[in-house]
């Protein structure tokens, strides 16, 4: 029988296992954006594969969350974990050693299956390895750190290994923190298991994915394909059908993955509308501004990190904040409160970026801003979610909020991308010369907007003969993000308003 000694002492080399998992993890969405400018370069990517670059992850993880609960439920929450570990640390090898970008897009996705199961296994595992009491409190506290130190420092991070040991040490880094990580995972966590697991939802499942894949890739693909194309408006029906029949699916599914019914607990969709607000905004965003930071500023791959820092560090020191406000003046306030500073934040960044002498100091005002307001959105969403329901359905909406997280972020990554490059070619219009039609004009929007400057007269010869060709583009490539920047704060003042009324109905409710 296990002493306490002999089992704190396993718990602590479990919980490193699952601080070191989950640092990988948030690496994986944090620290790649700032190598996508290299990574365009070297590998001959595109503006479209750079989108999927990171849009493979991110519908990865949303294809597996679900049944990765139900899963690790049924077959043992170590088992899977174990399993996903590899599976991640077999992906990050392929995806270091790989010089082509749809090998690389595609062993991004199956690390990001691996990255999701693993998310959803930490928390199942924290949850049965550490019992009530202040040592969970302390277990959960130590996790939330690791993960908001590698979604907070994951720019710089990823920023300093790529100039020290290559681009490819970005992912590479993961294979022996794999390795470390199932060596101590192996003997010190504890199986377990739930002999009333459900059954897994296999069809939802699939159409969900289908849905989020299929339009994450009409709206990425769109202007390739042509959108009202055949083929584009059969991707786009085709899209909308596996959204119908998953919407019928879950409704008439005895345990299905999304309980629609707790949409109508007011509490829970005013949260679930920060969740989707914060990832129509402030993480998609993060993922095209290193190519503002080395494109229109030149700065190089630590200094864009550096500069990304402002943007990140707000969100790890306003939680305990935003718990405090939470509870004295309610989640209802504080999280619409979370997402107007958001969009603050983006609009000052819009005046910093069309500065006339534009650096990461004029954008810092507003790049502090928008991370104060992630901070004060965050942790209030995730509590409020999962405390709105009856604990005997905590898990499943936790799993609804995540993959609203996730689901919102696949979108507006490829939605930011395309507001990216129709700002680019509206500069365009008037700045090139009238040889340049429009199809041309976007061919030359989406190499500006995927970093990749300097070899323009390369591909687009003509662009040799335009006057100050260097200003031109720069100033596209701000014009470009101005779009953005308004697009993402207006749009998340959008949803923060609907999640007041949504709030403020609930109020209204119980004084009825």
């Amino acid at each position: 029988m296990d002493t306490p000694y002999a089992r704190s002492g396993r718990n602590t080399i479990a919980l490193t296992a699952i601080c070191l998992a989950q640092l990988m993890f948030a690496l994986e969405i944090s620290s790649v954006p700032v190598i996508l400018p290299t990574l365009e370069k070297l590998l001959g990517a595109d503006f479209r594969d750079v989108q999927w670059i990171m849009n493979a992850y991110t519908i990865a993880c949303t294809t597996v969350l679900m049944a990765a609960g139900t899963l690790a439920d049924r077959y043992g929450r170590k088992r899977l974990f174990v399993g996903s570990l590899v599976v991640f640390g077999v992906a990050s090898l392929i995806c270091g050693l790989t010089e082509s970008a749809p090998l690389l897009i595609a062993s991004r996705f199956v690390q990001g299956m691996g990255g999701g199961a693993m998310f959803i296994c930490l928390i199942a595992v924290l949850s049965t390895q550490f019992k009530e009491g202040p040592e969970r409190v302390k277990a959960f506290g130590i996790w939330g750190i690791f993960l908001g130190f590698g979604l907070g420092f994951g720019p710089i991070i990823g920023g300093v290994i790529a100039t020290l040991a290559g681009w490819q040490w970005v992912f590479l880094v993961h294979v022996p923190l794999a390795l470390l990580t199932f060596f101590l995972a192996i003997n010190s966590i504890e199986e377990s298991s739930d002999p009333d697991a459900k059954k897994l939802d296999v069809l939802g499942m699939i159409t969900l994915s289908l849905a989020v894949f299929g339009l994450s890739y009409y709206i990425t693909q769109g202007s390739a394909i042509g959108f009202a194309s055949q083929t584009g408006l059969l991707i786009f029906g085709a899209t909308i059908v596996s959204l119908i029949v998953f919407v019928v699916v879950e409704r008439l599914n005895a345990h299905p993955m999304f309980d629609f019914s707790v949409f109508g607990i007011r509490k829970f969709s005013g949260a679930i509308m920060g969740s989707i607000g914060m990832n129509f905004s402030f993480w998609p965003f993060i993922i095209f501004l290193p190519i503002y930071y080395q494109g229109a500023l030149h700065y190089d791959i630590v200094a864009a990190g550096l500069s990304l820092l402002a943007y990140t560090l707000p969100t790890l020191v306003m939680p305990p904040f935003a718990e405090r406000l939470s509870h004295r003046y309610q989640p209802g306030i504080v999280i619409p409160l979370g997402m107007f500073t958001i969009g603050l934040g983006f609009i000052l960044m819009r005046f910093g970026a069309s500065a006339e002498h534009a650096s990461g100091f004029t954008l810092l005002p507003g790049s502090l801003i928008a991370g104060i307001g992630l901070g004060l959105t965050n942790t209030p969403t995730t509590n409020t979610t999962t405390g709105s329901v009856p604990p005997n359905r905590a898990g499943m909406a936790s799993g609804m909020d995540i993959s609203a997280r996730l689901i919102s972020l696949a979108i507006n990554i490829a939605v930011m991308g395309s507001v990216l490059v129709a700002g680019i070619a509206e500069y365009l219009k008037t700045a090139l010369p009238q040889s340049f039609d429009a199809s041309q004009r976007l061919a030359v929007a989406e190499q500006i907007a995927s970093g990749s400057i300097d070899s323009l007269g390369e591909r687009f010869p003509a662009l040799l003969h335009v006057d100050s060709l260097n200003a031109t583009v720069e100033s596209a490539l701000v014009h470009g993000f101005g779009w953005v920047m308004l697009y993402g704060g207006l749009g998340v003042w959008v949803l923060g308003a609907i999640s007041l009324i949504i709030f403020g109905r609930q109020k209204a409710a119980q004084y009825a």
